[in-house]
């Protein structure tokens, strides 16, 4: 697991030591092991490095003595890099280490643009061939998109520059950007930035599955790859133990996160299986929650699966008022708005599973979207033939109605005139129902494709890398994907396979409690004297809400005025996604400062 860089243009100069050493900087906190970056004519291309397989080995950039001209980097895990390396080492290629990534280089050889079809794994590689005739570079994430890659094309000099992280790609010099126009209502409408857009006008981030070829000179051409053959391997129970005993081996410490619902509940108990097993320490368990009493904690229900599953259990208890801090973090390693209250908690917790020595973390993101486990899917199954409107407003953070009443005149006028990211959502949904997809085929296919990568796993990737821990992902394995996916539909709607795998497995007051996403208590934090209620009220100022143009200052100030009479998850979902944007509108332009002066 590391953080990656680099760039690629024709008849350019060796860039700058120092503008990569910058690059470099703004995303080593995921990569504090190992540093290097090597350059030359027109081209550059970097690592940082969490070791984790082959700690002493698997020098970055991958280089091998008998394929001149050939670089790579990688960030991320290669699961069947042994199979793949004794395939090419029957073919003639030779290996200084067992580090995955080492393979890469020979694979690219053997396979070209295609070696990413080959490869079972989470990850983001850059292949650079330098070789005469033949220069090009090569950009590959997995199929779910569990590690992301953020590239911007530069059409004045046919330059392409790449990074792991917004910051980092900004610390290219030339990276010209500004906030999308519609970055506001995006956020609103979808609580982030879907498809390959971010919310800044110059940087794309590499759709999952996706492969891109850049030519000297040329914009970057994508092409998606088809999925990675899994074979099946049995019921629910038996998929989901099989990656998570493969999961859990590593040459580092590994833990769970343990929210104390069904899906990382499930991890849990098999990780600990696995650890008993295999007469490996107990495993560790972490879950966060608040100081003080705070509605929704889920903290008794985690205690009961660590208990069932008799792991080493760390409740990790944070200070309410550090959460102003906390956001203004969670927002520089994101770079770019995510309305989710989750990050702050998310962001809390991994610092945790570092102070505690922990490198690598399972956890059970991705089950809801391959198992119908939301509340919008199952209503959209019983809907009428509006369903598809009701399920995009679902997924707002201000239903429509409410975005529109908070708009100026001039920025309601103009995401009409443009169209919102609501419309193309409704309209994917439409579509696939029209060409013959049932509804909750529909909706995966929308959720696993769009939605999980930029919601969920783009957010764990940053804020678990912000304090270089690795999450590890069952559930977005390829033989779980296939598996789901081959379910009936009674047996992947509300999550029953997954009820059925952890009947025995889970207590009994875990599989019958409600569904719940593990949070943050937004609605009571900004209540009368709450500890976020100062920093939204600060972030949604009359001044700078007219200077933005976007948002009446007028009625944001009678919502929290509302809200504060009589508090609701609704109204306090709004106002958490407004003072986010706002937020990052300030920290990004911090974002364009020389790295000497960013945090």
């Amino acid at each position: 697991m590391c953080r990656i860089l680099g760039s690629f243009a024709a008849g350019a100069d060796r860039p700058e030591p120092a503008q990569l050493a910058a690059v470099s900087a703004r995303q080593r906190h995921g990569g504090p092991d190992e540093h290097q970056v090597l350059s030359g004519p027109g081209w550059s291309l970097g690592c940082d490095r969490l070791a984790v397989t082959d700690p002493c080995g698997g020098q970055q950039p991958y280089r091998l003595p008998h394929l001149p001209g050939v670089l790579a980097v990688l960030n991320g895990e290669i699961y069947n890099h042994a199979e793949l390396r004794r395939t090419l080492a029957a073919r003639g290629h030779r290996f200084p280490d067992r580090c995955d990534g080492t393979v890469l280089p020979a694979l690219y050889a053997e396979y070209g643009p295609a070696f990413a079809e080959h490869l079972d794994g989470m990850f983001a590689v850059a292949v650079l061939d330098l070789r005469p005739g033949s220069a090009q570079l090569v950009l590959a994430v997995d199929d779910m998109g569990m590690k992301p890659l953020h590239l911007h094309h530069d059409p004045y000099d046919g330059s392409t520059r790449f990074a792991s992280e917004i910051p980092a790609l900004l610390a290219f010099e030339g990276v010209r950007i500004s906030p999308r126009e519609d970055a506001l209502d995006t956020v609103l409408a979808t609580r982030t930035s879907f498809s390959t857009h971010t919310a800044l006008d110059g940087v794309d981030v590499l759709p999952p599955g996706a492969t891109a070829l850049v030519r000297p000179g040329c914009a970057p051409v994508v092409r998606r790859r088809g999925p990675y053959r899994a074979t099946p391997l049995g019921d629910t129970q038996d998929v989901l133990r099989h990656e998570v005993r493969r999961l859990a081996q590593a040459e580092v410490p590994v833990c769970a996160v343990t929210s104390g619902g069904l899906d990382s509940g499930l991890v849990t108990a098999l990780a600990a299986e696995h650890a008993r097993e295999t007469d490996a320490p107990p495993l560790h368990t972490f879950h966060l929650t608040y100081r003080g009493r705070w509605p929704d904690s889920e903290a008794a229900y985690a205690r009961s699966v660590a208990r069932r599953a008799r792991t080493v259990h760390h409740e990790v208890a944070v200070d309410p008022d550090e959460l102003g801090s906390l956001l203004t973090r969670t927002v520089r390693h994101l770079g770019q708005p995510n309305a989710d209250p989750i990050t702050l908690s998310t962001y809390a917790l991994f610092r945790a599973v570092r102070e505690n020595g922990f490198t690598v973390a399972l956890a059970g993101d991705g089950a809801d979207e391959l198992f119908g486990g939301y509340d919008r899917m199952r209503a959209a199954l019983t809907a009428g033939p509006d369903w598809a409107a009701a399920y995009t407003d679902a997924l707002s953070a201000a239903p429509r109605l409410l975005r529109e009443h908070l708009y100026t005149s001039h920025y309601r006028a103009y995401i009409a005139d443009q169209g919102s990211a609501a419309d193309r959502i409704e309209q994917e949904l439409r579509s696939a129902e029209v060409v013959g997809a049932d509804r909750l085929t529909a909706m995966t296919a929308f959720e696993t494709r769009w939605r999980l990568p930029a919601y969920h796993l783009r957010r764990l990737d940053h804020l678990s890398m912000a304090w270089a821990v690795e999450a590890r992902l069952p559930f977005c394995q390829p033989s779980v994907v296939t598996h789901a996916r081959s379910l009936p539909t009674a047996a992947r709607t509300g999550k029953r396979a997954l009820y059925e795998a952890g009947a025995e497995l889970l207590p009994a007051a875990v599989l019958r409690r409600p569904k719940q996403p593990f949070t943050l208590p937004v609605a009571a934090m900004l209540a009368p004297g709450g500890p976020l209620l100062d920093l939204v009220r600060e972030m949604l100022s009359p001044a700078r809400l007219v200077l933005g143009g976007k948002i009446r200052a007028d009625r944001a100030a009678k919502l929290l005025a509302r809200h504060l009479e009589h508090p609701t998850p609704q109204a306090a979902l709004t106002l958490w996604s407004l003072a986010v944007h706002e937020l990052w509108t300030e920290v990004v332009q911090g974002m364009r400062i020389p790295v000497g002066c960013a945090a």
